[in-house]
């Protein structure tokens, strides 16, 4: 078996960096539980840390910085156990290039906020 060990690849004109052609993997993304007492994520790649703000509003922090804040993220929310209100919820973020500046969630049956025991995003883009 070889290993490739390399700081930098270039394209072969030796000036332009290399472009790759499967560059729609994700950056960024966190599994949670949005009810546990503090954000700790269960799984995770590129994320630094997170907040929980308050009931349904996270907040998460990447390692890498997107190259601005027109990236897509995909946010995806739901139970467990029966402790959790029923009905559907309903995702808000806020990006920023740093981390998603404000997730918000609600029970969608009742409008208010609520911690969900599933959460997830995922985010694509442009690192810096």
């Amino acid at each position: 078996m070889s290993t490739l060990k390399a700081n930098t690849i270039v394209a072969s004109d030796g000036t332009s960096p290399v472009t790759l052609t499967k560059q729609s993997v994700a950056k960024a993304w966190v599994n949670f539980d949005g009810t546990a007492s503090g954000a700790t994520a269960r799984d995770s790649f590129s994320i630094s840390s997170m907040t929980d703000s308050s009931t349904g509003n996270h907040s998460v922090n990447f390692s890498n910085n997107f190259s601005n804040a027109n990236y897509a993220s995909v946010a995806a929310l739901g139970n467990n156990d029966a402790s959790n209100p029923g009905g559907q919820g309903t995702v808000t973020v806020g990006h920023t290039t740093s981390g998603l500046s404000s997730t918000e969630t609600t029970n969608s049956a009742n409008g208010n906020n609520n911690d969900w025991a599933q959460m997830s995003h995922t985010s694509h883009g442009d690192l810096a």
